[in-house]
């Protein structure tokens, strides 16, 4: 008999095969399409006599205008997540660091009626309870128990506001996960870990392939005893591999791939061989009955973001991100501006987050705005030394390295294991020099602020997302207790905002950042 594993992973609110922008469109994503590879899969395994399980893996709820649009004005359709996990028939659900972007009680009203959230390690301080869901569950299928254990990344305070995510404990994964296998091993003839986080070691050789940190403990998840089957997540990478005969998988984004692992069980019902595999999604056809769900809110979404907001230009489409983070761009600097003005500062920092984003033309629709600034961060101040600010920039400056002809090139560890442009930052309000061929920690040559050295003892009160705020992306220098005020309002609101009240926007080419190569 064979256990067929399938999974989906950060769907990020793409129902449709549809990323929302225009007139570029990316279709080669979404559930619908996952759901047509799911429905044929489960098909073939009732038809071979075997069975299977499905798992919907974190960051559901989170990540385009249809999740913001529900979060913000069709506040009465939440129900619509259930109802589509109930057409799919995902045996199992887990929270990802994602779900806490919208707080935590819209977490507990999105998942009020899911009965099948698995949340081992996310509790309640009171209680020391999962504050939603349940740590595990056994199914029985065919004679054959399945207990899964369900897992969320614990590095969520690093980069969540306080707020969203009070009265919350995050316990060790790991931890956790040996104390719910002691339990119910014995109980069960496969177990599986369905975790929303990745791996910070190669699989093969368990060397770091990024800076090692509590948020990617799939490695380590993989090496306890009794574990038949790992899910992951949360990193949007495609992994498929067996290792020392535990399969594990990691399908993507946006429902561009499955995961599939089959087990191939004895008449015991042990493992005795297992597979693991990727299914593309992009060639599928959309199933029509999520579609016929989805669509009428879809349309109001797209009527949404085609309401007008404003004029910007003709200089701020993105076309070359590479030159865009080497030299600064007017896009840029409008992010920007909408920070320093909204916070009254005169220094900030942003990252053009992936090389998806495509600038503005000159009429500008929310549709642009949502698909320009993905996330609904908030905006908080920070007082910061002169020298907290160079330190920062250093860490900047790494983006940067030389290739052996001597040209200008992205630094591999923000492209690999996992694709990071989001954690480099381009400042505005100062005026900043690299130099790449000094060592790392040694490039900023130059910082001014108004044509003056920046005084590496004064403070200077700076703008930025509270993600980066919390020290995330390795920005020890940022951290809460350096925080001065925050304005408690999404940026995308923010931006649409500056723009109707700046009908003459027109923003030259910053000369701010230069890079020595």
């Amino acid at each position: 008999m064979q256990l067929s594993i399938l999974s989906t992973s950060d769907i990020h609110g793409h129902i449709r095969a549809d990323d929302f922008r225009r007139p570029l469109l990316n279709d080669s994503l979404g559930l619908s399409r996952a759901a047509s590879v799911i429905a044929d899969y489960q098909q073939q395994a009732k038809l071979a006599g075997d069975i299977s399980l499905t798992i919907e893996n974190g960051d559901f709820i989170q990540g385009s205008p249809l999740a913001n649009y529900i979060e913000k004005v069709a506040t009465d359709q939440t129900d619509i997540y259930q109802e589509l996990a109930d057409a799919i028939s995902y045996d199992v659900r887990i929270l990802g660091n994602h779900e806490f972007n919208f707080g935590r009680a819209y977490i507990e009203k999105v998942f009020a009626q899911t009965p099948n959230l698995l949340n081992a390690n996310i509790l309640d301080e009171t209680t020391q309870q999962p504050f939603v869901g349940q740590p595990y569950k056994i199914f029985e299928r065919q004679g054959v128990k399945i207990g899964v254990i369900g897992l969320t990344t614990q590095y969520i305070p690093h980069w969540e506001q306080p707020a969203h995510i009070q009265g919350l404990t995050f316990a060790d994964p790991v931890t956790v996960a040996q104390r719910y296998i002691s339990k119910i091993r014995s109980q069960v003839d496969v177990l599986v870990l369905a975790y929303h986080g990745g791996f910070a070691e190669d699989l093969k050789t368990g060397k770091p392939l990024e800076r090692i940190t509590s948020e990617n403990q799939g490695y380590q998840l993989l090496q306890l005893a009794g574990v038949d089957a790992l899910v992951t997540g949360h990193q949007h990478r495609e992994i498929a591999e067996v290792v020392h005969g535990v399969p594990t998988t990691q399908p993507g984004y946006r429902g561009d791939h499955v995961g599939l692992m089959t087990l191939t069980l004895d008449e015991r019902k042990h493992r005795t061989a297992a597979t693991a595999e990727l299914l593309a999604t992009g060639d599928e056809p959309e199933r029509g009955d999520i579609v016929a769900m989805i669509d009428p809110l879809q349309e109001k979404v797209n009527q949404w973001l085609d309401t007008p907001v404003g004029q910007v230009g003709d200089n701020m489409q993105v076309t070359n991100h590479f030159k865009a983070r080497s030299h600064n761009h007017p896009f840029i600097e409008l992010v920007n501006r909408v920070q320093m003005s909204a916070t009254n500062t005169t220094i900030a920092n942003t990252a053009l987050f992936n090389d998806e984003v495509r600038g503005l033309g000159n009429a500008v629709t929310q549709r642009d705005i949502m698909t320009n600034y993905i996330f609904p961060n908030t905006l908080v101040v920070e007082k910061l030394t002169g020298q907290d600010i160079k330190d920062a920039l250093e860490v900047n400056a790494r983006y940067f390295q030389l290739s052996a002809d001597g040209d200008l090139m992205i630094n591999p560890l923000f492209t690999n294991p996992k694709v990071q442009h989001y954690n480099y930052d381009v400042w505005s309000g100062i005026d900043y020099t690299f130099d790449i061929h000094q060592p790392m920690g040694q490039r900023v040559i130059k910082v001014e602020k108004d044509g003056q050295p920046l005084d590496m003892t004064a403070t200077y009160e700076v703008a930025m997302n509270n993600y980066r705020a919390g020290g995330a992306g390795n920005f020890p220098m940022f951290s809460p207790d350096k925080i001065v005020r925050e304005v408690q309002r999404e940026t995308p609101d923010l931006i649409a905002e500056y723009i109707m009240d700046h009908p003459e926007i027109h923003i030259a080419q910053p000369t701010n950042l230069t890079v020595i190569f």
